[in-house]
């Protein structure tokens, strides 16, 4: 490969295969899965086993046991955490879906552009999902200037998108957009239905700097986008996330400081279920460069636990946090666990492991990572540089055989490839 030439998708698959070792055989791997024995097929580090997807399929999305994946022009569903796979479809587009969620029921909630489609069948047939907006109409998207810049309407960086709530699975996430795709309104979706029916929860105000000019990252002339009632602006959604202990969904976005306001906010939801209503606050706005311009939401035990990307103007308020929610706008009553030293967006917290990643354009690592898998008592920082550049963001919940699915990401936000990751079990104390 010749110096700065980006890999595609499908090149990356063959070149992380036999950058970290052959790929596990199916049988022998879900063997040791089963019996916890170490795995001398994949790389590894101190904390954890990693290992490439096999060529030859995108695996998007993950939930138990099973798998959503997609090649050029067909569609793919496993139910043995991506050794096989017996269910697939055609579908032309496959090559642009931009998100994925796998529901409890088994339903597949997948978009391109400003599409959305669910499967109820494990991929016999689909159907585009008609979106609506608070008060039940039909939301319709944008006629874009640029076809081939639809925009990023349903693309997001969380891998986590789906909770129990009092009994019934909700799924709910903000668009990460603005970026590639096209410029597109910002707005946070929800279904109580299992990605059948989708609507808005929120829609954020018309940002002057993002309009459709034909762009993939908009610009300042053009159709203006989002609620034009809403003075609250932002570029794009960065995480949503919900508590349990408080029944409410935080979310938190970013990225600018405007003459017209500041970009990045951290807003609080509750949903009333009777009246299919939701109530948003915005609980604080900051610059770009506070420990507020965050991303990776999590709640354990009722805390909030999250990652700061801060950049900007030095200084940077940076690191892993966490705090009594009621605090999250009194930094003097926030603990810092960690801080990386740079700006870091993606985080997912499982049994008892934090794992987080580097922003590669803004870090010394190559494909940096970072874990902890005491709850945050004890931390650390690795380098996968075999992998070439890239951010890892997109973190699944673990899946049946105990592996993290993460996206690679050419910069911060192309889709170029999958990642697993294992966390090896912690060495009892002396």
């Amino acid at each position: 490969m010749k110096p700065g030439q980006r890999l595609t998708r499908g090149q990356f698959l063959s070149a992380a295969a036999a950058a970290a070792g052959a790929v596990l055989v199916p049988d022998a791997a879900r063997l040791r899965a089963e019996e916890g024995e170490p795995m001398s097929e994949c790389a590894s580090t101190d904390h954890f086993w990693y290992r490439p997807q096999p060529a030859g399929r995108y695996i998007d999305s993950q939930r138990g046991n099973k798998a959503f994946a997609y090649a050029a022009g067909t569609l793919f569903l496993s139910e043995d955490n991506g050794h096989t796979w017996p269910h697939s479809i055609a579908f032309p587009d496959a090559e642009r879906i931009t998100f994925s969620h796998i529901l409890k029921n088994g339903n597949i909630v997948f978009a391109t552009g400003s599409k959305l489609y669910v499967s109820s069948d494990s991929l016999k047939t689909y159907r585009q999902v008609t979106v609506r907006a608070a008060d039940g109409s039909e939301y319709v998207p944008h006629t874009p200037k640029n076809p081939d810049n639809p925009g990023w309407y349903f693309h997001t960086l969380p891998g986590v998108v789906s909770w129990d709530v009092k009994g019934r699975e909700m799924m709910v996430w903000g668009n990460y957009c603005n970026v590639l795709g096209g410029a597109t309104p910002v707005n946070i979706y929800y279904s109580t239905d299992s990605g059948l029916t989708v609507k808005v929860a929120y829609s954020f105000g018309q940002n002057p700097y993002f309009r459709d000019d034909g762009s993939p990252g908009g610009g300042r002339t053009g159709t203006p986008l989002g609620d034009p009632g809403n003075p609250v602006i932002c570029r794009h959604v960065h995480a949503v996330a919900y508590n349990p202990a408080e029944d409410a969904f935080y979310a938190c976005t970013g990225d600018g400081d405007r003459p017209e306001g500041l970009e990045c906010h951290w807003l609080r939801g509750t949903y009333d279920a009777v009246a299919d209503k939701w109530a948003w606050k915005v609980i604080v706005s900051n610059r770009l460069n506070s420990r507020h311009k965050a991303g990776g939401i999590n709640f354990v035990d009722g805390q909030l636990y999250w990652i700061s990307d801060a950049n900007g103007p030095p200084p940077h308020d940076r690191g892993i946090f966490r705090c009594d929610p009621a605090d999250l706008a009194r930094p003097e009553k926030h603990t810092m666990l960690f801080n990386p030293g740079v700006e870091s967006g993606s985080m997912l917290i499982q049994d008892g492991v934090i794992l987080a990643s580097h922003c590669a354009p803004a870090s010394p690592m190559a494909t940096g990572f970072i874990i902890s898998t005491d709850m945050g008592k004890t931390w650390a920082q690795y380098d996968l540089k075999e992998l070439g550049r890239h951010s890892p963001t997109r973190f699944h919940e673990k899946n049946g055989e105990g592996w993290f699915r993460v996206d690679l990401r050419t910069g911060w936000i192309k889709h170029c490839g999958v990642l697993f990751i294992k966390p090896k079990p912690r060495k009892p104390s002396a």
